[in-house]
Parts: structure tokens; C-alpha cells; sequence
């Protein structure tokens, strides 16, 4: 009898560890249902429904009730280009349609050009700059909500969707989607939530007017309201762009194009603006212009001026010039009010920056230039469109531009695939073979990392004929338009194609010299735009209209629309 009592208590205490396996593996396998989201200690940060607590670089502060986030972290979550701007000492940041500017003293901030007053300033604690986030819901387009008993602060974009949605009785919301999982809040009958999104398993993802975040059965929810609506912009060029730029030059008038009507061509670039010796923008629009203006909305044109750098400011001077605006604040801002007031006044539809020629150390400078611009020409409606050359070369002409920040943020970036071999070269070439340009394009999508369907590729409707001696020197660099290339061409000289650049080539015997010709026409433009739907790009732009054959724009059109089918 006792042996068999033994044996039992034994089996008793194999099934006691048995159960006591049994849970501990159970609790290991839902041990996840137990963590909590919840960063205990701290203020949690919720963003666009999100529990973004322990990705924060530095812990959020409350001062006097005003809500301080820090500077990395703002940088992080809403604007990767803020910094501080050491001319005025203060923090610049721009947001979609703004740009913004909040000092250390002073209780204002300055939004697109408009001073307003504020509870607090930005300040500096443990070696931190911190913002007053909840005095800068404007520049965010943002609404912020403290929920003091809970320790939690919530911010949600005003542009993004959100729905909210009843509860039909007293429920529990669950950390994750299992009954077994903790408990993170509870909502009586007739309480609201905002539904996050919906699962093809029965949950619901949900917020609670508390902040905290879970799972609701969806049987358990009715009357699901979108209170707003995802808030997009539509493109103003809905396809593909078909662009051309109009030069004149500040001695001239906007041509007259009136009665003219381009086949496919939905927006035009004239040489409106350019920067003076001062630094200061000008103009020379007048009557001539706005009757461009005119000329071109109602064919139901994309007005886009050109702002040039290059009209009055060459060589090392120009580039001087164009320095001190960049490497200052104030003057960034001044000429970009200029720039504001112009497209207001004249009503256009863009703008075209082309700086050229500067500084490479200026790079950085050029982009932060770009980066404040852009918010104020989507304030005003304005698409803004830059001008880049191809990513290797001098430093002054391809070095001095970061096409990664300005393809981020500008709405275009014009790829001017021209010249490869131009006035300064030591060699005979073409003016933009094919597979150079393919070559650069390719750079700018790979390794500057440009959204393809950002780049507009510009070509020239030119090309040049060189003139070489008997002993291989270079003795003239004649440009030649496109529609007159033909008229240079000896009668008795055959042109060879070049499958590689995809153009025509002649070269014959003019006295003692050699003639040498690139030749650009309809093929070579053809072959040229066949990479906007190769690689999925914006659009093209010309350089420059009348230089061209009749035929260019039936063939750009017809290219581009390949894309588009």
C-alpha cells in the first residue's frame, strides 16, 4: 500500500510539472499579447496613429503647457531639411506649403513671410534645441490633443483620412488581435474611436479618445463616418510634359506668337527673369510679354518663365553675385518674395529656375535655396521647375549642384542633356549622343536617387560643325540650327548613322581644313525621347524654339504618347 501511495504522489507531481510546462510554453507563445506599446515613465507620442514613444531621439517636454519636441526628432518625422540658420539665429523649417522660422528670444515665428505671435520659443536644454510643436500646428498642418491623465499627446495630419466609429456595447480594446491579449482601455456603449484601418480577420485597429491604441472586434462597431478625406493636389500637367523654352534677351520682346498653335505642346518656358550685378531680380515682360502670356493660355498652355542667373552674370563676377544671395538668409528671402510677387502679378503657372555657372562650394547653398523657394510657389499655386547640367564635369557647371535634394523637393528637374562636347572642348563630338545621355540619366535616377517621373529631359534643336586643320587643331565651333543643318551640307557629302549616338554624321574636305557635323534631326530627337518612355520620365523640354524643322513637335508628340498608352 505504501509503495502505491508512493507511485501515486509521484504520478500527482508528473502531471503538476506536466501543467506547469504546459502553461509556461503557452505563456511564452502569447507572451507577446502581454508586452505593453506604451513607453512607461514618459510622455508617449502618437503621430497619425502611430506609438512613435520609442523611436523618439530625445524625450518630449511639456514647459508652462506648451509641447516641446526636439529638433532631431522634428527632423525625423516631419521635415529632414530644418535647420538652423546662424545669419538670423534662428530654426528654419519648411512643410509643404510653408516655410517657417522660430528664434530663441523672441515669442513669434515667422510663416511664409508673416510674423505671429507665440506662447514660447524654441529652447536649448541638455545640449538639445527643442520646439514648441504645439504652437507650430500651422507649419505642420497638424492638430495636436494632450491627454494629461494618460500622459500622451497626439498628432494628426490634417490632410490625412481618418474615420471614426461607434461602439454597440461596452467593450474592452486589446493590445493585439486576441481575446487573451492585455487590455489597453475601455469604451462604454455609444463611445467613439477612430478606426485606424480594418482587417480581413474581424479586428479593427483603433484609437481611443484616451490615446491608447488596439483592436476591436468589428462586430462590435457601427456607423463608421470618414469625418476627412485623404487631401491630395492634382498634378497640373496630368501627362506627360512637352515644354520649350522661348529666349530673348532683356534688349529684345517677347516674340509674337500670335496665330501660332504647336502640335502637342503643353507648356512653354520665355526668358522673363534674371538677376542683376545687384543681385536683385528684373524683368522685361511689358506688353509684349503679357501678350504672350495671353497668346499662351489660351491655347491652353502651362506659362513656366525661365529665372536665369546667366543673362547679365558671367564668368567670375556672375558667380560672385550669385554667391552672396545664396550664402545669405535674408537675400534668399528677399528674391524669393520677388520671385512670389512676380507669379502673382503676371498669373503664371510656373516657374523655371536656371542658375548656372556657380561655385561648387555653393552646392549646399543652391539646394537650401530651392528647399525655401518651393513651399512658397505651392502656396501661390506655381509648379517649380529646376534646371540641372549632367552629373560629371567642371565643378562650376555639373559639380555644383546636389540633384538628389533638388529632385526631392522641386517639382521638376530639367535635365539639360546638352552640351557634351561644346564650346570648351579640346575635342571634336556631338552636341548629345544617345547613349550619353542615357549614360547621365541613368546616374541621376541610380545613384542621385531622382523619382523618374520628376526629370524632364531638355534637348537641343541645334548641333555644331567643327572645323579642324591640317594639323588636328580646333579652328571653329559654328552652332548651327537644327532647321539649317541641311542648307551646310555639301550636296555631294552622304551622311553615316551612328547607331551608338543615334545620329547622322558627315565630314568632308572644306579647302584645307576638315568639316565635322553631329547631326540633330527628327531621328535623333525621336531616339532622344524614346528614353522618356523608357525610363518612365516627366516629360521634355527644347532648347530653343525656332531653331527647329517643322516636323520636331508631330514626332515629340507621337513619342511621348507611347508612354501614356
Amino acid at each position: 500500500m505504501r509503495e502505491k501511495n508512493k507511485k501515486d504522489n509521484i504520478l500527482k507531481r508528473v502531471i503538476i510539472v506536466l501543467i506547469l510546462l504546459a502553461t509556461t510554453v503557452f505563456i511564452l507563445l502569447k507572451a507577446q499579447n502581454y508586452l505593453k506599446e506604451k513607453t512607461e515613465g514618459e510622455i508617449n507620442l502618437i503621430i497619425n496613429n502611430n506609438n512613435v514613444t520609442a523611436k523618439l531621439k530625445h524625450e518630449v517636454k511639456i514647459k508652462d503647457d506648451v509641447v516641446y519636441v526636439s529638433m532631431d526628432d522634428i527632423e525625423n518625422f516631419f521635415d529632414k531639411y530644418i535647420y538652423i540658420e546662424d545669419e538670423i539665429n534662428e530654426v528654419v523649417t519648411t512643410y509643404d506649403k510653408k516655410i517657417a522660422s522660430i528664434g530663441f528670444d523672441v515669442k513669434k515665428i515667422t510663416i511664409n513671410g508673416a510674423i505671429k505671435k507665440t506662447n514660447a520659443s524654441a529652447i536649448r536644454e541638455d545640449e538639445q534645441v527643442y520646439l514648441p510643436i504645439s504652437e507650430m500646428t500651422d507649419v505642420y498642418n497638424m492638430e495636436l490633443t494632450k491627454i494629461d491623465q494618460k500622459g500622451i499627446i497626439t498628432i494628426d495630419s490634417l490632410n490625412r483620412e481618418q474615420i471614426k466609429a461607434y461602439t454597440k456595447s461596452k467593450v474592452s480594446v486589446k493590445w493585439k488581435k486576441d481575446i487573451l491579449s492585455k487590455t489597453v482601455d475601455k469604451v462604454a456603449k455609444g463611445g467613439i474611436v477612430i478606426a485606424i484601418s480594418q482587417d480581413n480577420d474581424g479586428w479593427t485597429k483603433v484609437r481611443t479618445e484616451n490615446g491608447e491604441i488596439g483592436y476591436i472586434k468589428t462586430s462590435k462597431l457601427t456607423n463608421f463616418t470618414t469625418i476627412r478625406e485623404n487631401w491630395t493636389e492634382d498634378k497640373q500637367i496630368a501627362g506627360k510634359v512637352n515644354m520649350f523654352w522661348d529666349y530673348f534677351s532683356r534688349y529684345a520682346q517677347a516674340p509674337d506668337r500670335t496665330g501660332q498653335k504647336i502640335e502637342g505642346v503643353n507648356v512653354v518656358s520665355p526668358s522673363f527673369f534674371y538677376i542683376d550685378a545687384n543681385g536683385k531680380l528684373q524683368e522685361h515682360v511689358g506688353a509684349s510679354g503679357m501678350a504672350y502670356i495671353e497668346w499662351a493660355h489660351s491655347n491652353g498652355y502651362k506659362v513656366w518663365p525661365m529665372v536665369s542667373s546667366s543673362e547679365m552674370l558671367t564668368g567670375e563676377e556672375g558667380r560672385k553675385v550669385v554667391s552672396s544671395i545664396l550664402n545669405s538668409y535674408t537675400k534668399r528671402q528677399e528674391l524669393i518674395e520677388d520671385i512670389v510677387e512676380k507669379c502673382v502679378e503676371y498669373g503664371l503657372d510656373g516657374i523655371n529656375m536656371d542658375f548656372e555657372n556657380m561655385y561648387q562650394n555653393d552646392k549646399d547653398k543652391y539646394s537650401r535655396f530651392i528647399i525655401e523657394l518651393v513651399p512658397r510657389m505651392q502656396e501661390a499655386g506655381v509648379v517649380t521647375s529646376v534646371d540641372v547640367t549632367a552629373p560629371d564635369g567642371d565643378p562650376n557647371w555639373s559639380l555644383c549642384f546636389d540633384r538628389n535634394v533638388i529632385g526631392d523637393v522641386a517639382d521638376y528637374l530639367v535635365f539639360m542633356a546638352y552640351d557634351q562636347y561644346g564650346n570648351s572642348s579640346t575635342k571634336p563630338g556631338t552636341t548629345a549622343g544617345y547613349n550619353w545621355v542615357e549614360t547621365n540619366l541613368k546616374k541621376i535616377i541610380e545613384y542621385d536617387v531622382v523619382k523618374p517621373e520628376k526629370i524632364i529631359l531638355g534637348m537641343p534643336l541645334y548641333t555644331r560643325i567643327w572645323t579642324i586643320s591640317q594639323d588636328g587643331s580646333i579652328t571653329g565651333r559654328s552652332t548651327v540650327d537644327m532647321v539649317d543643318i541641311n542648307k551646310m551640307i555639301p550636296n555631294n557629302v552622304e551622311k553615316q548613322w551612328d547607331d551608338n549616338l543615334k545620329q547622322y554624321y558627315v565630314e568632308y574636305k572644306s579647302g584645307k581644313s576638315t568639316k565635322k557635323m553631329w547631326i540633330e534631326d527628327g531621328k535623333s530627337i525621336e531616339a532622344k525621347v524614346s528614353l522618356v518612355t523608357k525610363y518612365n520620365l516627366g516629360g521634355t523640354s527644347c532648347w530653343e524654339k525656332d531653331r527647329e524643322t517643322s516636323n520636331i513637335w508631330t514626332i515629340i508628340r507621337e513619342e511621348l504618347e507611347k508612354g501614356t498608352n
